[in-house]
């Protein structure tokens, strides 16, 4: 009944004067939530980071060097969340929780006395005013790449909405001097100090002597050409090494020593659903599971997965339905040129045609007129069991798109779900 009269409202008013109504609501909203708990967010260290890609394994890097540096934390990712020590699984298929569940775990990390709260921001969050009256110590900008655009519609548009965290001049401001965005945001100021990095020669963090392996990445990170940092992670890739390069540069400027951010960085072994290896025993081939759900994402992944891969890159994935239309056919030829195999198939549909969304994919696929074998399969289990059954020694599957999730949105339906699990059954 609600949602009826809220479709005749929209229907009966001007779309402008939809917006100014949505938009009083939110904050209204936003408002009388944080009353209601007692606005627990007064007080807190919060450190920010938007961006397309990367956000889950940012602060993941930075919870780790604050933790190493001995402070208590509390930490609300895509993947995981966090209050002092205290991890459990983010099921909720979203990067915030609704305003109450952002209330209770500010809460949560108030009464546990946490030193830093960190936490990603995503557009959509910022647009609709889900943590108005949060207090932002420091923001970290880690790139923008196509994504959204079903909501904002332009990238001018997904650029404002992710630039509101900096419009409120945070005391500490990181940006990436290697994105192609890296201007638009530069015109804002922070209240004490803004950084970049980047291996771009005007980076103030400036990565040098990057080094790739199988199992991990090494840099070189230079601060203010000056203080040297050799960070090892155990996460490959080169846009890993940026995601670390920006953790390092926030703590840098919190003043953690050197020593601490070293260790932090290293202690991180792993984050569920990102670049993360399946345990699959003695096969002769690797699984790895990752949540890339983007054309840029899904591009930096493959090219990392080749560069350590002996034999074949067999790719599982599809896309999410009622989301960004545009970026599927990109996706799709993105995984023709870099994948040696490919099997296309359902993601979360969730109210879409499934079939009209592979066949967004499979046209650029068939666009991109490479080489690669291509299969569709649907059924998602049926398509990982079928890379399983293809793989052979040296060959690495990645199955994208999903990364930790716990569920699917089939039809409306929410549906148990871990492509890691299903993984694992078909692998015992």
């Amino acid at each position: 009944m609600k949602e009826k009269l809220v479709r005749g409202v929209r229907r009966a008013l001007p779309q402008k004067s939809v917006r100014k109504l949505e938009e009083s609501y939110r904050k209204t909203r936003v408002k009388a939530v944080s009353a209601r708990y007692g606005y627990p967010a007064r007080g807190l260290k919060v450190i920010a980071v938007t961006g397309t890609n990367g956000k889950t394994t940012t602060i993941n890097y930075i919870n780790s060097i604050l933790k190493a540096a001995g402070y208590k934390t509390a930490m609300f990712s895509t993947a995981l969340i966090e209050v002092a020590g205290e991890t459990q699984l983010n099921d909720l298929n979203a990067t915030v929780g609704t305003t109450a569940r952002m209330q209770e775990f500010f809460r949560d990390a108030k009464k546990a006395k946490v030193d830093y709260v960190v936490l990603e921001i995503t557009s959509h969050a910022l647009h609709q005013h889900k943590l108005d009256g949060v207090p932002i110590e420091a923001a970290i900008m880690t790139n923008l790449t196509q994504d959204h655009l079903d909501y904002h519609k332009t990238m001018e548009d997904y650029a404002a909405a992710k630039a509101l965290l900096f419009a409120s001049e945070p005391r500490y401001m990181v940006l990436n001097r290697d994105d192609e965005w890296f201007d638009y945001y530069d015109k804002f100021d922070a209240g004490e100090q803004k950084m970049t990095y980047g291996e771009h020669k005007e980076a103030e963090a400036h990565i040098e002597h990057t080094k790739l392996y199988k199992k991990g990445s090494e840099a070189d990170v230079v601060f203010d050409h000056q203080t040297k940092l050799e960070l090892a992670t155990h996460l490959p890739g080169k846009f890993n090494i940026s995601n670390m390069t920006a953790a390092a540069t926030i703590a840098y400027l919190l003043g953690v020593s050197v020593d601490k951010i070293v260790e932090g960085v290293a202690d991180l072994e792993e984050i569920p659903g990102r670049f993360e290896r399946v345990d699959i025993g003695d096969k002769p081939y690797e699984v790895i599971v990752d949540y890339a759900h983007t054309p840029d994402a899904l591009q930096k992944l493959l090219e990392t997965t080749k560069a350590i891969t002996k034999n074949r890159v067999i790719l599982v994935f599809g896309a999410c339905g009622d989301r960004d239309k545009l970026k599927r056919p990109i996706m799709g030829e993105i995984a023709g040129q870099l994948a040696n195999r490919i099997i296309v198939t359902d993601e979360e549909s969730y109210n879409e045609d499934p079939n009209a969304i592979r066949s967004a994919i499979i046209e650029g696929v068939e666009k991109a007129k490479a080489s690669a074998k291509m299969t569709e399969i649907a059924d998602r289990k049926e398509a990982i069991e079928k890379a399983l059954s293809i793989a052979t020694k040296g060959d690495t599957i990645l199955v994208t798109g999903m990364g930790h999730e716990q569920y699917r949105i089939v039809n409306g339906k929410r549906i148990p779900w871990n492509d890691a699990a299903v993984v694992k059954e078909l692998t015992v």
